[in-house]
């Protein structure tokens, strides 16, 4: 991996914590993540791109009560990550979304794991009150720790999959992915303008 793919992996599991742990200051949002990829991997209209379209593709989708959504800084650090090293973007984008997608199904199952955690936790809290700055701690360092084992584990997947199959795909698929990606901001689109009729009535 070259410092840019390492660099953007540590920000990617940083930036994954702003959604539900540390400060939910919307800095996840993919509108923001994917133009700071891209002004690490040296591309910042394409992580504009990235960006836009994955906001605009899990647009209707809100983290409300048991809603987890796909991951939308995965999605955009995948794509970014592969087009860094070559990767045409469209290709990048759907491998992404596919990452944004098990990473929410992660995501669920640490949070059942960590419901399991929380009466153990509660009684330490109870009986060492100063034990609770360190254990709040250690639950981030931890989700942090998950977020760049899976951010970089997906990346490599992703970059093997992608060089060992580039050579086989066929010209139609190229330009059939290409449209598919280009598709993607009409079909948000079209996702939420229901939710506008809504809320003008």
């Amino acid at each position: 991996m070259t410092t840019a793919i390492v660099i953007l992996c540590i920000l990617a599991a940083l930036l994954e914590l702003d959604t539900t742990y540390v400060g939910q200051l919307s800095f996840s949002r993919p509108i923001i993540a994917g133009p700071v990829f891209g002004l690490i991997t040296g591309d910042i209209m394409a992580g504009i791109q990235v960006g836009v379209f994955t906001e605009l593709l899990f647009a209707d989708i809100s983290p409300l009560g048991g809603i987890i959504p796909p991951s939308g800084v995965m999605c955009a650090a995948i794509p970014m990550i592969l087009y860094s090293l070559g990767i045409e973007l469209y290709f990048g984008f759907f491998l992404g979304v596919i990452a944004g997608i098990a990473y929410g199904q992660l995501d669920k199952w640490m949070r059942k794991a960590r419901f399991k955690w929380m009466v153990f936790l509660e009684k330490n809290a109870t009986a060492r009150p100063g034990a609770f700055s360190r254990t709040v701690i250690m639950l981030i360092v931890s989700a942090f720790l998950l977020n760049l084992i899976f951010i970089s584990v997906c990346a490599w997947i992703c970059t093997q999959l992608m060089y060992n199959i580039v050579a086989y795909i066929p010209l139609k698929m190229y330009a059939a992915f290409k449209f598919a990606y280009m598709a993607v901001p009409w079909i948000g689109l079209a996702t939420l303008i229901p939710a506008f009729r809504l809320k003008t009535r």
